[in-house]
């Protein structure tokens, strides 16, 4: 079997490759765009281990390693980082302590869906970021619609706000970004609509996802970003990991019996932690308890510190209810936990952030 170190980049890799067999040690640059690099891992007898670290632009490489027969393993680069104490870095270097956690067993993987997985993963998102454009075009259309002293707030996307707006007398600048913008929010929101159908269908094969969108607040693209984030259950043993892994959880600096929080780590999935918070403002307006909660936060610690605070108790339902198979009436029924049932200081939450 062959254990590869690969220091990946962009447009090449550096490798160290141990024949388990032989003992022979090879080092090598393989270049991407010139094929160099699959030539060299068609040559390789399967499987082969390949060790890098998590980094973008290798969609194409995990591919072409299980199209080969070979196994990817990718390493948090945080701890990796950490188990190399020399102040040298350069990619032969990099790519020799790679293989030596391999060698060692000490490689840090991480979890990684599957390939369906994420294709569906990539439809949440590629539907988030229409949505961000979206608003922006519509944001240029009330802009325009103020600047002109046509306020209709959210009556401007009827069908008579619509016409309103079409009525403005404007110059050709003007009149030429109404057009555009108008044109353009019409277009989106075709394809917006395709998208959720898309997640919908998806949503409907996944019983789990079903069951979290019995829960106040939560639809069909938080549910299903929901399952497709966090994997399988089993990998979190309780609710402490959850939220170090999705980032809700403060950073901290403590000693000497003194403790100093800060700002939160976000060391997580940016639009999981973006769905939470969405949902967790709709559930506040429905649940009871959470709506107590959000209110009391509100008046001791004001607005945006209230809607992540209750983002993180929405993350925790929603863990308990994949983990226990329950849905949404089930919880409430079994109704919260003892105090202090499941906590943990933030020192013990920091401490697992960057588990996978």
């Amino acid at each position: 079997m062959n254990l590869i170190g690969c220091d990946f980049h962009s447009r090449s890799q550096l490798i160290d490759m141990l024949d388990t067999e032989t003992g022979e040690v090879v080092e090598r640059r393989l270049d991407h765009e010139s094929g160099e690099a699959r030539r060299f891992y068609e040559r390789l007898k399967a499987p082969a281990l390949v060790g890098i670290e998590a980094t973008g632009y290798t969609r194409w490489f995990a591919e072409m390693l299980a199209e080969l027969g070979h196994e990817l393993g990718v390493g948090e680069a945080a701890k990796i980082r950490a188990m190399n104490p020399r102040k040298q870095k350069h990619d032969r270097r990099d790519a020799a302590h790679l293989l030596n956690l391999l060698v060692r067993g000490d490689f840090p993987k991480i979890w990684l869906p599957a390939a369906e997985e994420r294709d569906v993963r990539v439809l949440i998102e590629h539907r988030h970021q229409l949505g961000e454009l979206r608003t922006r075009a519509q944001n240029g259309l009330q802009a325009m619609a103020l600047s002109y002293g046509l306020r209709r707030r959210r009556r401007l996307w009827s069908e008579a706000g619509l016409e309103e707006l079409q009525k403005l007398p404007l110059r050709e600048g003007m009149g030429r970004r109404r057009e555009d913008l108008v044109r353009l929010v019409r277009q989106l929101s075709v394809w917006i609509k395709e998208l959720d159908q898309r997640i919908a269908e998806e949503v409907a094969r996944r019983p789990e996802a079903q069951r979290l969108m019995t829960h106040p607040g939560v639809g069909p693209q938080t549910a299903l970003a929901t399952v497709l984030v966090l994997g399988p259950v089993e990998r979190f043993p309780d609710d402490r990991h959850l939220t170090s892994y999705l980032g809700l959880i403060p950073e901290e600096d403590s000693s000497a019996g003194r403790q100093r929080f800060g700002h939160l780590t976000k060391q997580g999935n940016r639009l999981m932690r973006f769905l939470l918070v969405e949902a967790a403002q709709t559930a506040s307006r429905t649940d009871p308890r959470l709506e107590r909660a959000y209110r009391r936060l509100v008046f001791r610690k004001g607005a945006p510190i209230a809607k992540v605070a209750v983002a993180r108790k929405l993350a925790i339902r929603l863990y308990i209810m994949l983990r226990d198979g329950i849905d949404y009436e089930e919880f409430c029924r079994r109704g919260p936990a003892p105090s202090g049932a499941g906590r943990g200081s933030h020192a013990g939450m920091l401490g697992d952030v960057a588990l996978a």
